[in-house]
């Protein structure tokens, strides 16, 4: 049995922990709140932008856009956005996975946002298409509008045949998904009043000139998504690794209270015995 030295050294050092881990959660469920606002906002400019898109591609009579030919998939470029730190349960390890299932055996590159999935596809030898984008928390609007040029530009020029979004979808404060959309080629479904309107420019022209500024919307919105999720998934483990601080303590403390009375009962025992010995 350990000394009760030992035992209460111990306690101290949980203590600290649950401290460090507390404060981490109470962090995490603040930035959560805000990120949680940013979601709501960044979800309608991509469903209104990709309707208006899906109704002009509609109204063409010409051959439709490059952004939505359909080929066979030789390579997919696929969009990771994950986290810049750990503590967060197996938040980014899921993403990794989910790139891995999605791309079986076929060719693929990768854009990493964040710092774990650039250092995880860097680890395991995969084509990245930018470096750039290394932390996720520093990537704004501007970025967004940025690898959306990129990816089109790709796209257009055949280097990959499809571009996946991978992030992870926030669902509630304790749920967070590990999810994927296809942005390149187009998919959409257009609506009536979008086909009926009266486009003054070249149509074709005009869907390639919004194109980037829906995958922009499309990646930011995943972006904010996953922002929200990395806070919620790094409340929950620390919610949980709060609990298990609290358990050890109390299993220590019994620990030091078993020690304590067993030292005491010897202390007696001796006593007595020289007592008896007089």
């Amino acid at each position: 049995m350990a000394s009760m030295k030992d035992i209460k050294t111990r306690i101290r050092s949980v203590e600290s922990t649950q401290q460090i881990t507390r404060a981490m959660e109470l962090v995490a469920t603040s930035k959560l709140r805000h990120a949680r606002e940013r979601v709501e906002r960044s979800r309608p400019f991509h469903e209104v932008l990709g309707e208006a898109i899906a109704g002009i591609q509609a109204g063409l009579k010409e051959t439709p856009s490059v952004y939505s030919e359909v080929r066979p998939v030789k390579k997919t470029c696929f969009v990771v956005i994950g986290g810049d730190r750990g503590l967060a349960g197996g938040y980014n390890a899921n993403l990794h996975r989910l790139v891995l299932s999605l791309a079986g055996s076929e060719p693929y590159c990768v854009l990493p946002i964040g710092k774990k999935p650039l250092e995880q596809f860097t680890r395991s030898g995969a084509e990245l298409v930018s470096t750039y984008f290394g932390l996720a928390a520093s990537v704004g609007i501007g970025d967004c509008m940025q690898i959306a040029r990129l990816l089109c530009d790709g796209f257009a020029a055949g280097r990959y045949d499809r571009v996946t979004v991978v992030y992870t979808e926030f669902r509630s404060m304790l749920s967070q998904v590990p999810a994927s959309a296809d942005v390149l080629p187009l998919q959409l479904t257009g609506d009536a009043k979008y086909q009926s309107a009266t486009v003054e420019d070249d149509p074709a022209a005009l869907v390639a000139a919004i194109v980037p500024q829906y995958v922009s919307g499309v990646l930011y919105s995943a972006l904010c998504e996953a922002s929200a999720s990395e806070h919620g998934a790094r409340r929950t483990a620390m919610n949980a690794a709060n609990k298990n601080a609290g358990e050890l303590i109390d299993s220590l403390v019994l620990k030091y209270n078993r020690a304590r009375q067993a030292a005491v009962t010897q202390e007696i025992t001796e006593i007595v015995s020289g007592a008896e010995a007089l």
